[in-house]
């Protein structure tokens, strides 16, 4: 049992070190504005759950409130962005409420179901730090 519980372990330290080497495509909030200005053909992947999409999200965000990520019910709510890729071939901004940890796990397994890295970009500091308010979808 010891010996099984510290191969458990190892293995999750081995993924813990994998993902801190992960490397993700982030995009500023001005080139996203100007992408946003110019009606650039994109995917907007809005993992906000679904109260916070409803108070605000950009037009055209598919709604997806996968947020965390964290469980395959939450990845299999991303399935719509990944045929929507298939068909269009557009880049993917993923939004979440910051960026960070939800974001990667998005954007990962996005990666992981063939959207190129290069078509993969995150909106750096995720909606609560985007700048241009008045460019918001408000439900409220």
């Amino acid at each position: 049992m010891k010996k099984i519980t510290l191969t458990a372990l190892a293995f999750l330290a081995m993924l813990n070190v994998a993902a801190l080497f992960d490397s993700f495509n982030y995009l500023e909030p001005e080139q996203f504005k100007e992408w946003l200005q110019s009606s650039k053909p994109l995917i907007i992947v809005d993992i906000q759950v679904a109260d916070d999409f409803a108070v605000h999200h950009f037009v055209g965000s598919m709604e997806t409130n996968a947020y965390p990520v964290k469980s395959d019910a939450d990845r299999a709510k991303l399935d719509q962005a990944v045929h929507a890729f298939q068909e269009v071939g557009h880049d993917v901004v993923v939004v979440c409420p910051r960026g960070g940890g939800g974001a990667k796990r998005c954007y990962s397994y996005l990666k992981s179901q063939g959207v190129p890295e290069e078509k993969l970009t995150i909106l750096k500091g995720g909606i609560d730090k985007w700048p241009y308010r008045a460019m918001l979808v408000s439900g409220r």
